[in-house]
């Protein structure tokens, strides 16, 4: 027995039943997620009117996680954690707002907080950059061009700073090297002074003891020749031999003696 054929238009009907309910269940989601998106933003907005700043970057980091392309929720969640000076935290975010943003606007804004962060950590250079590009997207930004002109500013100060450091830095490197030399020479000219007074003190010792010397009486040498010393001899002798003949008269004199009774 043949099957009877199925019907066109049934089988549409079913279809665009099917792809209806489909498409409702999808736009349901997608309402309930917009809905919770925009109930966290609130809360958040809320919180952050209290300047409850943790509390509010919960709210608005619940609406970033259920669409992280939310650019309002990543703008007020950067911003609440850098109330709460997360300043890298805070600076993250805002890459990622930059990044996302669709319009020249909103990139503006968010290359504006990121040179706050980094003003805030005296950042200079960082922070020049952030707000030249908020000022190529967005000319007209008054407050980009007053923070550029004082980040350039303190960035120039920093650098004399530097510069002032560096050099006091160098002076008293240099004032500690002439003071050790100093010492150094000092200490050699004192060394100096030590051994030159040793030495003078030597030499008059040594002068003191040829001084001494010179006044002791010194033997002269012998001037008489040798035929002179022999007469001088023989002369000598002669006296001798007369002084011991008187003696020997003297000693042959008779002593008188007394008359025995």
């Amino acid at each position: 027995m043949k099957q009877p054929h199925k019907n066109w238009f049934t089988t549409y009907s079913a279809a665009c039943m099917r792809a209806s309910m489909l498409l409702f269940l999808l736009l349901s989601v997608v309402l309930t997620t917009t809905a919770q998106v925009t109930r966290y933003l609130n809360q958040g907005n809320t919180l952050y009117g209290q300047k409850r700043y943790k509390e509010a970057a919960a709210d608005y980091a619940k609406a970033v996680a259920k669409n992280p392309t939310y650019t309002p929720g990543l703008f007020n969640l950067g911003n609440s954690l850098y109330q709460q000076k997360q300043f890298d935290s805070s600076r993250k975010v805002m890459e990622t707002t930059e990044r996302v943003a669709k319009d020249k606007g909103s990139k503006a804004a968010a290359n504006y907080n990121i040179g706050n962060t980094y003003m805030s950590q005296q950042k200079w250079e960082e922070a020049i950059d952030a707000y030249k590009k908020t000022l190529r997207a967005n000319p007209q930004d008054a407050d980009a061009k007053y923070n550029l002109s004082y980040a350039e500013q303190m960035l120039k100060k920093q650098q004399q700073d530097n510069k002032d450091k560096k050099d006091k830095n160098d002076k008293d490197k240099k004032d500690d090297q002439n003071k050790d030399q100093k010492k150094d020479q000092d200490k050699k000219d004192d060394q100096n002074k030590d051994n030159k007074e040793n030495k003078d003190n030597q030499d008059k010792e040594n002068k003191d003891q040829k001084d001494q010397e010179k006044q002791q009486p010194q033997s002269q040498p012998s001037k008489l020749s040798q035929k002179q010393a022999e007469q001088l001899l023989n002369a000598l002798k002669e006296e001798e031999k007369k002084l011991q003949e008187k003696m020997k008269k003297e000693k042959g004199v008779p002593v008188k003696m007394s008359k025995d009774w």
